[in-house]
């Protein structure tokens, strides 16, 4: 497995060789245009993580939790799931420390723990690889493709929690 990267990295200068391709400066133009874009996306991923953290401070995601709780169970997700659900599709490392609370409350082998482990595995940071794809282009909506990506996470959560009950 230590010889995967190498190997890649000399296959593809060696097809460069052969394609008679400027490889240093391709590289140097593509680390470049990784450097403009990397600048374009800053002020939307500054407002995500804004957003993220007046959501929490401002007390509308413990709001949210006790007011979705219910609509999750009914759905057979388990309650004490809801703020990971809703954490998730904006913060990585906050949903992940939620994950690790509730590993701990409730124990690795329990049904809520393998729900959230399932839960937290299957689904993304939807709001921030939005800002990523999507910054690079002129024309962005956003709407539709993050209401599809937030509905199919929601119903690939009830089917994990589904299936962690079956199994």
């Amino acid at each position: 497995m230590a010889l995967i990267i190498p190997a890649v990295f000399i296959a593809v200068f060696l097809f460069a060789m052969f394609k008679r391709v400027k490889i240093y400066d391709e590289f140097s133009a593509g680390v470049g245009d990784a450097v403009k874009f990397t600048f374009s996306i800053i002020p939307c991923l500054t407002a995500i993580f804004m957003m993220c953290e007046l959501f929490e401070a401002s007390g509308l995601a413990d709001a949210f939790t006790g007011f979705l709780s219910p609509a999750f169970e009914w759905l057979g997700i388990p309650g004490e799931l809801t703020k990971l659900i809703l954490i998730k599709p904006f913060s990585g490392s906050g949903s992940l420390a939620y994950l690790t609370d509730v590993i701990e409350k409730y124990g690795a082998d329990s049904y809520i723990s393998r729900c959230a482990c399932v839960c937290f595995g299957s689904s993304e940071t939807v709001f921030y690889i939005s800002a990523v794809y999507f910054a690079g282009m002129k024309n962005k909506k956003l709407a539709a493709p993050v209401i599809i990506v937030l509905i199919s996470t929601l119903l690939t959560t009830v089917l994990a929690c589904l299936l962690c009950k079956i199994m």
